[in-house]
């Protein structure tokens, strides 16, 4: 399976991001995916993620500024990002699991700062 994130970028604080991943290769019965992130010098953390049968999961600190949405057809996962934060300023890696194994993106920065 192959990840491919696009969408990171600077941005002001209060602004929006959309960060979008599409899945390739054999990625067939996928059955999470979502986003994790890390911000230098800190570990990787889960921000948000989705189970095929529309479980969700956020993180306390994006709770009602990020949206995760999910098309199980086309094997693509959207993060849509409002009010960011300059605590928001990361990395932002796109993440699926199937059965036994776990796969990640090459990761895309998003940088929130005036």
């Amino acid at each position: 399976v192959q990840l491919v994130e696009s969408g990171g970028g600077l941005v002001q604080p209060g602004g929006s991001l959309t960060l979008s991943c599409a899945a390739s290769g054999s990625s067939f019965s996928i059955d999470v995916m979502g986003w994790y992130r890390q911000a230098p010098g800190k570990p990787r953390e889960l921000v948000a993620v989705r189970s095929r049968g529309g479980t969700l999961n956020y993180a306390d600190s994006v709770k009602g500024r990020f949206t995760i949405s999910r098309d199980n057809a086309r094997n693509t996962v959207t993060l849509q990002m409002n009010s960011l934060k300059p605590e928001d300023t990361a990395v932002y890696y796109c993440y699926a699991h199937r059965t036994f194994d776990d796969y990640w993106g090459q990761g895309t920065q998003v940088t929130v700062s005036s």
